[in-house]
């Protein structure tokens, strides 16, 4: 019996299943490149974002932060947006970025999860609605079916389970591992944006230099 005859004896409860399938392996396509484009910043980065920096060039840092189009990167240039309304202001900014970034990588997650928990579900409603037919067949027979009818009627009311199982196990696997590495992108943001802060702080908040180099900023703008 091949996978397509083993789906038609399943009964309607497989295209629930088939579609779960399908959506899951969607999501887990689109989330891996996703979380693997969050690659984390180079050494280059911050030696280039620091020699920007401290030159007072901050409208450079920031093309040069959207250019990289990184989640570290834009966190940065998130706070040089706001260099001009205070330390606290650039901290609040990155914070606000950095959680939004978080919240890009989570997209869809949440359904992949219930895909992982429900798709088993159905698989045990396919073979639990297929055990009742193949019992309705024996009371239909008096009690009295052959063997070889009620063993049929189960094994094909088990294959539900089957599919269901195959498609919630892979779901709730790769769940977890995005989830892992989801974590692990989280702390490096986390550091990234620390070091980003205090460079920013050694660089614009000490003394005249923010007035110096919001000033500079605003010449490269044309402003």
């Amino acid at each position: 019996m091949n996978l397509l005859e083993m789906y038609i004896k399943g009964g309607v409860v497989m295209h629930p299943i088939l579609l779960l399938s399908i959506v899951g392996l969607y999501i887990i396509i689109e989330r891996w490149l996703t979380i693997r484009a969050a690659k984390p910043t180079s050494a280059q980065f911050h030696i280039k974002l620091r020699v920007f920096l401290e030159s007072r060039s901050i409208q450079k840092a920031r093309d040069y932060c959207l250019k990289e189009n990184t989640p570290a990167s834009r966190i940065v240039a998130a706070g040089l947006e706001k260099v001009s309304h205070g330390p606290s202001r650039v901290r609040q900014a990155m914070e606000d970025q950095g959680r939004e970034e978080i919240t890009t990588l989570e997209r869809h997650l949440g359904i992949l999860a219930s895909i992982g928990g429900i798709a088993p579900m159905l698989g045990f409603l396919g073979t639990v609605t297929g055990l009742i037919s193949a019992f309705q067949a024996v009371a239909a027979a008096s009690g009295q079916p052959a063997p070889s009818d009620l063993a049929d009627g189960i094994w094909e009311a088990l294959i539900t389970t089957v599919f269901g199982l195959v498609v919630g196990i892979p779901a709730s696997g790769v769940y977890n591992y995005f989830i892992s590495n989801i974590h692990g992108i989280s702390a490096s943001l986390e550091r990234v944006g620390r070091d980003a802060l205090d460079l920013i702080e050694e660089c614009l908040f000490e003394g005249n230099a923010l007035h110096h180099s919001v000033k500079t900023s605003e010449k490269e703008s044309g402003l």
